[in-house]
């Protein structure tokens, strides 16, 4: 399966450029309809357009977004193309800044080329980059590198190289704020299956190979118990890796779908007080015809299995998932033929952890196909980007998501509580209060934790729920009670009010 990976037979439908003018038609001649706003939310399309093709995308901790194209899917034989470094502007690479507020870019320049890497967040809100494209095609070849970028000074430097080369590879935060990446391509073509876990201050540890093969971009998650769960979105078979003994458990348990998921997803429902921080990850679509099947496992029970869940509105293949404060998960994006614009998937669902049921979120306008990216923004909506079915050429609209809960049964915007001030830091355990008008209304207090998705993950996803009891200031809030629960690093803090309407977020750094 590993050869399907990797072919990069780009080819667009017959239908593409019909397709393409209905679409812009529809998103930017016809107004979305305002009448069930309250029940599956609007979108809509942003006037700009993205001037980098988005492959990778994190939320920093300011509200801007970093974007990297590295060479963008645009190889060094194609006419156009980035001929090597530097990435950046005048060949339509490299990064970008993109500031939702302003709906405005900043581009900047890459010495090396990053497409196809991992990229989390380090706890002081520096994003780590790991990895990219050493070699384009026959075969593809990852690089060893390793870049940090800073949000404050809006500047790269590398750091120490990783033993081998990643193309594709996964990151996972570890509760104790280290980054392990696995996966890969390494620098001659092969499958890099060793761990390798990088400490801020110290670098990379020593690879720790594994006794087993995985798929590229493995989806994995942290667990409260500290392990990290593989769940088995390519081959049938989940597995979990103990970072504290470099140790692999084989085997955890089958998934039910026949099929490999290629290009699903996978996401770790929400972590709290009230479900006592049990872990369930749920894995969404994937596979060539795509399944709009979807399966959860409760890895707290005594021997995990597996379940169908209910199954999407449309199949999906190269989707993403969001989830959003109220613990809802956004799905949306992918089509039932890979890379086929003819078969998109435009209509969005929620998924209800509470009722295990989907519902209709609306629907999109643009095709969201390869190398497209959802990530949940500050103020609670969701940001939709990319897709790059075709080398040379990507959907450069990008488009907003307001959700059901900013809005009343008349369409109009619903009353949201406040956030009036907000520790900027919190220990885990520790109580903080948190000044509100809207304490006596407040029906949760959640960490969202800044997202960061290339290639269908969000491999920094989380939602932690907190205890919260109002006080004469407005809120007494409890931290959540380890890093295994709750990483450190950067938080959007929301709260909910009785009729479901977050506010807008603050950051907040925990550790």
């Amino acid at each position: 399966m590993l050869r399907s990976e990797l072919v990069t037979h780009r080819i667009f439908a017959a239908c593409w450029p019909t397709v393409l003018l209905l679409q812009l038609l529809i998103g930017t001649l016809v107004p979305r309809a305002m009448a069930q706003a309250n029940v599956q939310g609007q979108w809509s399309t942003l006037p700009n357009l993205a001037p980098i093709n988005p492959i990778h995308a994190a939320l920093l901790p300011n509200g801007k977004v970093l974007i990297i194209a590295g060479s963008g899917n645009c190889s060094p034989s194609q006419s156009g193309c980035p001929a090597g470094a530097p990435y950046g502007p005048s060949n339509g690479s490299g990064a970008a800044l993109f500031n939702p507020v302003m709906d405005s870019f900043t581009q900047i320049s890459l010495p090396w080329d990053s497409f196809c890497s991992g990229m989390v967040l380090l706890p002081d809100g520096r994003a780590l980059i790991v990895g990219g494209t050493l070699q384009y095609d026959n075969p593809f070849q990852g690089q060893n590198k390793t870049s940090i970028f800073n949000p404050t000074t809006n500047t790269f430097t590398d750091v120490q190289n990783m033993a081998h080369g990643r193309w594709y590879p996964t990151v996972t935060t570890l509760g104790d704020g280290r980054a392990m990446t696995f996966s890969g391509l390494d620098e001659n073509g092969g499958l890099n299956n060793a761990v390798e876990i990088y400490s801020v201050g110290s670098g990379w540890g020593p690879p720790q190979v594994a006794n087993w093969g995985p798929p590229l971009y493995p989806r994995m998650h942290l667990l409260p118990n500290g392990k990290v769960f593989y769940s088995g979105t390519a081959g049938a078979s989940s597995a979990l890796f103990d970072p504290s003994t470099a140790t692999w458990a084989l085997d955890v348990a089958p998934t039910n779908y026949p099929n490999n998921r290629w290009y699903g997803t996978s996401v770790l429902l929400p972590l709290t007080p009230a479900n006592y921080y049990d872990p369930k990850v749920m894995i969404m679509g994937g596979n060539s015809p795509a399944t709009a099947t979807t399966e959860i496992i409760d890895l707290n029970a005594p021997s995990p299995t597996w379940q169908y869940g209910p199954s999407m509105s449309q199949p999906r293949i190269e989707m993403n998932a969001v989830i959003l404060p109220d613990g809802k998960v956004l799905a949306m994006g992918g089509s039932t033929n890979d890379e086929s614009v003819a078969s998109a998937s435009l209509n969005a669902d929620l998924y209800d952890p509470a009722t295990n049921t989907f519902s209709s979120a609306g629907a999109n306008a643009f095709a969201r196909l390869y190398h497209s990216l959802a990530l949940l923004l500050p103020d609670a909506t969701v940001w939709l980007a990319g897709g790059n079915p075709y080398r040379g050429t990507y959907e450069q609209h990008m488009e907003i998501y307001k959700p059901a809960y900013l809005f009343q049964p008349n369409g109009t915007a619903a009353i949201r509580p406040s956030i009036i001030i907000a520790p900027r830091h919190i220990s885990w355990g520790k109580q903080f209060t948190v000044l509100t008008p809207d304490a006596a209304n407040i029906a949760s207090v959640v960490l969202v934790r800044n997202g960061a998705v290339t290639h269908s993950f969000n491999m920094d996803q989380r939602l932690v729920g907190m205890s919260f009891a109002a006080s004469l200031l407005g809120l007494t809030v409890t931290a959540p009670p380890n890093g295994n629960i709750a990483p450190p690093g950067y938080y959007m803090l929301f709260l909910l009010n009785k009729s479901g309407a977050p506010s807008v977020a603050n950051f907040i750094r925990l550790d």
